[in-house]
């Protein structure tokens, strides 16, 4: 079959489903805003639902179905495709459509990055047929390089997660504003579910649990080996696995690769210590994990320190390293770490501080610290509460900055320590207030 039959083929078929059975999501992408716009984030966390809503707006504003041009590149019928075959799809939209003015079509193309040189194709038509592109893509840098280079103040970007504990709790049907006795205690069993599993929404409209732990892990192997190995041609998939296994192992405290590779090489596996520093970074770049720098008011001090990494997906790291020990802590400060992502702003950036003692995130926007937060399960004990106090204490001298909060599972409070006033907060309600600044 022809490319451009099998392009008529799926923008038919995508027609024909509209409007799409999609479920809101806080994050909304802009309707008619004349520019081109890209979603990027890790596989299966809801890109493309996103841009169905766009579509179903669209629809519901009276555009005919006959106008969204929609393109899945990750369809199997479109594996090998190439920049120079990217032409077809607008020869087979116009053929089938030939009335149509291509400048009021919209255009979404889902997945684009699996097509290389896809910038030139679109920078092309952008420019001289369409303004109304949307992109979606779950390789980081290929997105960032090219919207840097070739697309340069054209798009404009958003990036897209799993969900966050208001939308799960939307996805299970549960009203996210009751407070009272029952409905709190429904919100925090609810938010230590949502601690422990997964946040994809496939995965959490899912009912039975063992399905669900295949499907995560069929993830992971999906961003293991299609993203990763095939992708940047990484040799020793099993050494590959282990690297990123003792990465999810160990979230939420400054990682040392050199220690990993020692690990490794005691172990008898062969591989290139620097290939293994370009291994974090290319695990970041598929969204798989996210790098988060030690605090300093020296650039250079503040990217040659041991960084810290999270983890996308709590669900996918517990089914993946099937963790023997309680991990409460490291999962609750990796679902504030993904929350913070979540909600920060281009301007701002996510760092953590650590001197003579540690506070766990500094949010910063340009020169000014604007919060400093400590995540600790439980603070019922005294000396570790003390321990949080005293790393806010220290940041807060250091930075300037004099907000400060401890996130728990389940403490709420104000408290005064050495004049400075903590806000403790439960994480179920603290996940459910934005902004947080």
């Amino acid at each position: 079959m022809k490319r451009k039959d099998v392009f008529q083929g799926i923008i038919s078929t995508m027609q024909g489903e509209l409007p799409f059975p999609v479920f809101d999501r806080e994050l909304e992408l802009p309707v008619n805003s004349g520019q081109m716009i890209t979603v990027t984030g890790v596989r299966r966390c809801g890109k493309s639902s996103m841009m169905k809503i766009v579509a179903n707006k669209l629809i519901a504003s009276g555009v005919p179905p006959q106008k969204i041009l929609w393109i899945n590149f990750d369809d199997e019928r479109l594996y090998g495709l190439t920049v120079d075959e990217l032409d077809d799809v607008i020869q087979a939209y116009r053929e089938m459509f030939p009335d149509i003015d291509l400048s009021t079509a919209y255009i979404f193309f889902d997945e684009i990055q699996t097509v290389d040189n896809w910038e030139l194709f679109v920078m092309r038509l952008y420019k001289t047929y369409c303004k109304n592109i949307y992109l979606s893509g779950s390789n980081a840098k290929m997105l960032s390089s090219q919207i840097a280079t070739a697309l340069r103040g054209w798009p404009i970007e958003y990036e897209a997660f799993p969900l966050s504990f208001n939308e799960y709790l939307k996805f299970k049907g549960i009203a996210a504003s009751q407070y009272d006795e029952q409905g709190r205690a429904r919100l925090l069993t609810t938010c230590r579910e949502y601690l422990h599993t997964s946040a994809f929404p496939e995965i959490v409209l899912m009912n039975e649990d063992s399905l669900k732990t295949r499907k995560v892990q069929g993830y992971f192997n999906t961003m293991l080996f299609r993203d990763l190995i095939e992708h940047y041609e990484l040799p020793n998939p099993d050494t590959v696995k282990y690297f990123l296994k003792r990465m999810m192992l160990n979230i939420s405290k400054p990682t040392s690769i050199n220690s990993i590779y020692n690990d490794i090489k005691s172990q008898g596996r062969k591989i290139d210590k620097n290939r293994l520093y370009e291994m974090a970074d290319m695990s970041c770049d598929i969204f798989m994990f996210f790098k988060v720098n030690r605090w300093s008011a020296s650039l250079i001090k503040e990217t040659s320190r041991l960084p810290k990494f999270y983890f996308i997906d709590n669900g996918m790291r517990n089914s993946v390293i099937l963790p023997q020990s309680d991990d409460n802590g490291k999962l609750l400060e990796n679902a504030v770490y993904l929350h913070l992502r979540r909600h920060i702003e281009p301007s701002q950036k996510i760092t953590y501080f650590a001197e003579d003692y540690e506070c766990d995130f500094v949010v910063q926007q340009d020169e000014y610290i604007q919060l400093l937060v400590q995540v600790c399960w439980s603070i019922d004990d005294s000396e570790t509460l003390n321990r949080e106090l005293r790393g806010l204490k220290t940041a807060s001298d250091v930075t300037g900055c004099k907000n400060c909060m401890i996130i728990t599972f389940d403490n709420e409070s104000t408290l005064e320590y050495e004049n400075l006033s903590v806000n403790v907060q439960p994480v179920w309600k603290w996940l459910l207030e934005t902004p947080f600044i």
